[in-house]
């Protein structure tokens, strides 16, 4: 028996098997898996048509942000043009750079997630199809009103990074700031509900045997990624929340003549910004490793080394941030220590360049359209990689930094990075999801447009950098030599978009969406995603032997189809997947998961609603939709909780599974310890900022209240973490175990509020004021966090006791109590060390 789960892998020996299907079994669970029609389709959850409508909204967004680039470069093209106004320009380029990491580049790649993940798993789904429904719709509706401001005048106009402060009241008085502040903040969160989705699926949803090292390779790049959001997002969340404050409520975060300063937005923000740049590209670089094995037909060389060196940059990677800073005068020892990993970082990306080289060389080179974006993806990105060295180099970097030779290496390692991959993937997994696959003819002819371009546009910028052109510059003065580059990089723009046009059209051309009568495995790939699909994902959860599993058993397809492995049909009439355990990928459970639903998206649209009606200063009809979306999340939440059921089902061959769960085997479990990895982390950056402002200015730090107020604080808290353990205990009590469960939460609540309002009050008498100083902003902003985390606490609460009324909460269903507890000791432990924080350092 398996130490993991209990279970036991002989029984994998059942499968494929060959006993009769009962009749009608197909046809079951294709009526239960069937979509919507109509208007109806915009309730949809499947990942084959949410993953799909991210992808496209995603290329939407590219193709707007390469609009502006166009007419960015119409104005370089020649000096003294006067296309565009300078406040114009500024407001183009911000959006440019906005549209394109945020709205296109982290998007576009966890698109392909949702899309791809569940069919290479074998999974019916993500194990939180709503929770992927609410991410697209809220990134699709925020997107589009932050894009639109552009046509108002009142886009933001302070570069994609922000810099206070010049994006501080005083030298952007108007709304475009808080556009940039509110609408990434959001979008952000969108990023990391996604991520919660991936890191579950990846980790819980494995076909049954696809042990970690079975996983593919764009899994393992999915899972770092999705990882480095909920680590690296907070920061740019906190940054955006402490610059909005200052602009609303006049809390100096970055203003150094009340004690803040603006380094701590350049900490903050580039803490996100450095490894955002590989959280874009790792995604891409795993596509990269399933393409470059079909192209050639042949294994990936260096499995392990490529999946270590997807760990090694993700780890790596958040320790290159000040790398942007090296001309901002930290110390010597800094410089140094961030210059050295400038340095390490490149050398698991080289890793995986040259297990992607010695792959094409172990094989015969199919020159299809995805091996030349591939082959294309490998050159672009090592010349970008080798100026991002030249830049890790600190005297190198003071004489270039803020010159167009940075955007030509920016430009080179994106569009190398992760573009070209992201072009390989569309031609390599179009057939997936289409009747036809994408023309091969025009394709060619894409790749040439686009790798042409991206030479003719960048290469050169790389000389006018060096010649001293600066970057943000609306124009600039004639006789300086930067005429010709310019000029030339504008051509190459324009072959770029031409390729992307003719791109758009073979589109319109042959792509014709079909889940089930597609194109099919036309590149020849052997991995799970090329089984015969439907919105059911396969037909039967196949038991999985090795890495490329088509390639090694060529029937496989052919036992999947015909239900000869885990779950061929609905095992309790409703839509289903299998839980497995993450390491070995053994049985756990039978997941029940959601059809199709309306409220996802209402709660889209009034969270973004919420955030926009801020932005413009519509507060109270901002905090209705605000109140409508929680009332809408609350609703979706509510249905989805199902009847007791059997409690095991035979998933095939006589195995039998359960069909709910509690505690760290549940899926739910999991997606709240992730949530609260991401609190954890918009709370450390919190305290780091006070640290941070602190040894600025330490003349101007108050001495902290009495600590008997903390004392009484701390207990309060503890009390209320004591309580919500004793309430997940309680629960599993028979009898009234549940309404104690609940009362208790109640309590714990009520606990946690007494203390904040308590710490809140203290600081008040003490004299301390937000807008004052420094030390009272950042006391100040952690007070309201804690004030939010309770917030939610309160509607748990009360979820949980609208639960127990209803006895959806009994001894062998106690999950909601479990994820409420686990909630509450986390706030309850962050209010307490958030008050020790403030009041024993630095001391009075």
């Amino acid at each position: 028996m398996s130490s993991e789960t209990g279970f036991d892998p002989k029984l994998f020996e059942r499968f494929p098997t060959r006993e009769p299907r009962p009749e009608g079994e197909f046809e079951t669970l294709k009526h239960v898996w069937r979509a919507p029609t109509g208007w109806a389709r915009l309730t949809v959850v499947n990942n084959n048509y949410i993953g799909l409508y991210y992808v496209g909204a995603a290329f939407l967004f590219f193709c707007l942000a390469g609009v502006l680039a166009l007419i960015m470069r119409v104005q370089l093209a020649l000096p003294l043009n006067g296309i565009l106004p300078q406040e114009t320009y500024n407001q183009v380029f911000t959006m440019h750079g906005t549209v394109m990491m945020f709205l296109f580049a982290v998007p576009a790649v966890e698109a392909a997630g949702v899309l791809l993940l569940p069919q290479m798993l074998s999974a019916r789904d993500l194990p939180f199809p709503r929770l992927s429904a609410y991410a697209f719709w809220a990134y699709l509706v925020g997107g589009l009103c932050f894009f639109a401001s552009i046509f108002f005048g009142l886009a933001p106009d302070g570069g994609w990074f922000m810099y206070p402060p010049l994006t501080s009241k005083t030298y952007s008085p108007g709304i475009n700031a808080d556009f940039w502040l509110l609408g990434i903040g959001f979008i952000e969160i969108s990023a990391i509900a996604g991520a919660i989705e991936i890191i579950v699926g990846v980790l819980k949803t494995r076909a049954p045997g696809m042990t970690l090292d079975k996983l593919p390779i764009f899994a393992w790049a999915m899972l770092v990624f999705a990882a480095m959001i909920i680590i690296g997002f907070p920061a740019v969340i906190l940054g955006t929340l402490l610059l909005e404050l200052e602009r609303a409520l006049n809390w100096p975060f970055f203003d150094p003549t009340r004690g803040g300063d603006p380094m701590l937005w350049q900490h903050l923000f580039w803490f996100f910004g450095h490894p955002e740049v590989y959280i874009i590209f790792l995604p891409a670089a795993g596509m990269m490793s399933m393409i470059v094995p079909a192209v050639v037909q042949a294994r990936l060389i260096g499995y392990r080394l490529v999946v270590l060196a997807l760990l090694a940059t993700g780890f790596i990677s958040f320790g290159v941030w000040a790398h942007h800073m090296f001309a901002t005068g930290m110390p010597t020892i800094s410089v140094s220590f961030f210059s050295a990993a400038s340095m390490a970082v490149s050398v698991p990306a080289g890793v995986q360049v040259f297990a992607w080289i010695a792959t094409l060389a172990s094989g015969k080179i199919r020159w299809s359209t995805p091996a030349l974006f591939a082959v294309g993806s490998i050159v672009t990105f090592t010349m970008g990689g080798l100026t991002g060295v030249m830049v890790g180099m600190v005297p190198f970097d003071w004489q270039v930094h803020d010159t167009y030779f940075i955007v030509a290496h920016l430009h080179y390692v994106l569009i190398g990075g992760m573009v070209f991959p992201l072009f390989a993937a569309f031609y390599y997994w179009t057939p997936m999801m289409s009747r036809r696959p994408l023309s091969e003819r025009w394709g060619r002819w894409v790749f040439a447009l686009i790798f042409l371009g991206t030479h003719v546009s960048f290469l050169p910028m790389h000389l006018t950098g060096l010649m001293g052109m600066p970057r943000r510059v609306y124009t600039y003065l004639p006789g300086r030599d930067w005429e010709l580059t310019n000029l030339i990089s504008t051509v190459g723009a324009f072959m770029i978009g031409a390729g992307v046009l003719l791109f758009i059209l073979d589109l319109a051309r042959n792509f014709r969406v079909a889940v089930e009568d597609n194109a099919g495995n036309v590149y020849g790939g052997g991995t799970l995603e090329w089984l015969p699909t439907g919105l059911y994902s396969t037909r039967s959860i196949p038991v999985v032997r090795s890495a490329y599993p088509l390639w090694d058993d060529p029937d496989l397809p052919r036992d999947v189809e015909a239900g000869r492995y885990f779950l061929p049909g609905s095992a309790t009439g409703l839509r289903e997947t299998l839980v497995t355990s993450p390491i070995r990928a053994e049985p756990q459970y039978l997941q029940r998961m959601p059809g199709p639903s309306v409220w996802p998206l209402l709660a889209a649209v009034f969270t973004a609603g919420f955030f926009m009606l801020l932005t413009v200063q519509a507060y109270w009809p901002g905090v209705v939709s605000g109140v409508l979306a929680v009332a809408c999340v609350l609703r979706w939440l509510w249905e989805t909780d199902w009847p007791m059921g059997p409690a095991s089902v035979d998933i095939g061959a006589g195995v039998r599974v359960p069909t709910y769960v509690t505690g760290p085997a549940s899926h739910g479990w999991w997606a709240m310890v992730i949530l609260l990895v991401v609190a954890g982390m918009i709370f450390l950056m919190a305290c780091f900022s006070y640290v941070f402002l602190w040894s600025r200015r330490p003349d101007l730090w108050l001495p902290p209240p009495d600590l008997v107020w903390l004392a009484g604080i701390v207990l309060a808290y503890a009390a209320a973490g004591g309580l919500a353990w004793l309430a997940a205990r309680s629960a599993r009590t028979a009898g009234r175990g549940a309404g104690v469960a609940a009362l208790l939460a109640g309590l714990a609540t009520i606990l946690c509020l007494a203390a904040w309002a308590a710490d809140l009050g203290s600081w008040r008498m003490a004299g301390l004021d937000p807008a004052a100083s420094g030390q009272g902003a950042t006391v100040f902003a952690l007070l309201a966090f804690q004030g939010v985390l309770l917030s939610v606490v309160v509607l748990m609460a009360g979820y949980l006791a609208a639960r127990t009324v209803r006895g959806l909460v009994a001894p062998d269903r106690t999950s909601t109590v479990d994820l409420v507890a686990l909630f509450i000791a986390n706030a309850a432990a962050q209010g307490a060390i958030a008050a020790l924080l403030v009041r024993l350092f630095p001391g009075a």
